[in-house]
């Protein structure tokens, strides 16, 4: 069973040593292939899985909003959402695998390593996810404490992706610093469409190739920081017109158009390792006539995603609170219909006392299964198991984060 709040303190986790080989190699002007991601031992991954009531397990699919500066404060908007409940309370009671930072969480370096650090105690025996939004540029919800990195588009013009695995890197070990563990980037969009008003300079650029390599580079510098990634908005949102916080896009590629000009930046993230691939509020009637969005696909996430493209890692929903999403379906049924049609975690239900018991409801009834739900669990857990997080959160430090955030590095780098 997964412990309430208040557990014992935990020892910052450090990267994984790896040995050195017998013999050194030849020298190389070559630069050294990073060290992969350690595939987790199943032994692990199922004996925590055990230990878990169903209870806590659709509580690890959820990662919503909370609300407030402090773990053990209620703020006015967390009332409203979760009554007189502190986060840290929200944390222990549904047992959350996660939850997503928003510049409303933010006032200063310290304040929010102790926030982190709080968060996780709530969480007992299994970390916390802790995410959020930092692309750099346009959607960068840290941007008042972290470097000033480049947006995207920036990067892509410079055709370096050597400048795209530098910025990822630093950006995630500002993150890591901070005690976020999870960053929703980078962006894996083609932006073939001048008109669209949701993507645009999000995204590396409009040529596939090129964004595929920029995306690619940019995965595995989230690694070398030790921090998730997530390559977004699964099949591609890059040709719309329509902003899925608002309404539902419609894109009528073909089959070998999505082949040729979306996909191209995901089959090298997953390549690359990404941790996680979130999906997008956008209807694709030629990958699935049904008219529901992507995040309510199984030809598109179970059966492209998952068959076709091969990816084994956690499938995020875009935000659940978008209307691109809520337009046919309620709150409860839309985080029900996301699970069933391939997805692991649920991103900011917009009401979610409604989502959690209409998933937990739908598990009791058989309409989720057991198997089902535990397959999702196990992909959680498997991310948490490559990141250092399975058993034990790293603990941040609010001097060590005083060091990286901003640091002279960084600021030159920015400056590049």
């Amino acid at each position: 069973m997964r412990g309430g709040g208040g557990g014992a303190a935990i020892p910052q986790s450090a990267a994984p040593t790896v040995a050195s080989p017998a013999a050194s190699p030849a020298p190389s002007t070559v630069p050294p292939t990073p060290t992969p991601t350690p595939t987790p031992e199943v032994g692990d991954v199922a004996r925590v899985l055990e230990g878990l009531s169903t209870e806590e397990k659709v509580g690890l699919l959820f990662m919503p909003v909370l609300y407030g500066t402090a773990a053990d404060s209620v703020s006015g908007e967390n009332q409203a959402r979760f009554g007189a409940q502190t986060p840290a309370k929200v944390i222990a009671k549904y047992h959350l695998g996660g939850v997503i930072l928003f510049p409303s969480n933010v006032k200063s370096v310290a304040q929010v390593v102790k926030l982190t650090n709080g968060l996780q105690r709530a969480a007992g025996d299994v970390p916390l996810l802790i995410g959020t939004d930092q692309e750099n540029g346009l959607v960068s919800r840290m941007s008042a404490l972290m470097t000033d990195f480049p947006g995207q588009n920036r990067i892509g013009a410079t055709k370096d992706p050597s400048m795209a695995r530098a910025v990822a890197k630093g950006t995630g070990a500002e993150l890591a610093a901070l005690g976020v563990n999870l960053d929703f980037a980078p962006v894996a969009d083609v932006n073939i469409n001048p008109k669209n008003p949701v993507i645009g300079p999000r995204a590396y650029g409009d040529d596939p190739k090129q964004v595929a390599t920029m995306v690619a580079a940019a995965v595995r510098g989230f690694a070398d920081a030790g921090v998730a990634s997530t390559a977004k908005h699964f099949p591609g949102h890059g040709d719309t017109a329509t902003d899925s916080h608002t309404g539902l896009p419609v894109i009528k590629h073909t089959k070998a158009q999505w082949e040729t000009m979306d996909a191209p930046p995901f089959r090298a993230a997953i390549d690359a390792g990404v941790d996680a691939i979130m999906s997008a509020h956008i209807v694709m009637p030629k990958l699935d006539p049904s008219g529901d969005p992507a995040t309510l696909s199984k030809p598109i996430l179970t059966g492209l995603l998952r068959g076709e493209l091969g990816f084994k890692g956690v499938i995020s929903t875009d935000a659940l609170n978008m209307e691109g999403v809520r337009k046919k379906y309620g709150d409860g049924e839309v985080a029900v219909r996301a699970v069933l049609a391939g997805a692991d975690l649920l991103l900011m239900p917009n009401d979610f006392g409604k989502a959690y018991h209409a998933v937990l409801a739908a598990v009791k009834s058989g309409r989720i299964t057991e198997g089902r739900l535990n397959t999702s669990v196990t992909r959680l857990l498997t991310l948490r198991k490559n990141r250092g997080l399975l058993e034990k959160a790293p603990v941040a430090s609010a001097s060590k984060a005083a060091e990286v955030l901003r640091s002279p590095e960084h600021r030159k780098l920015a400056a590049r």
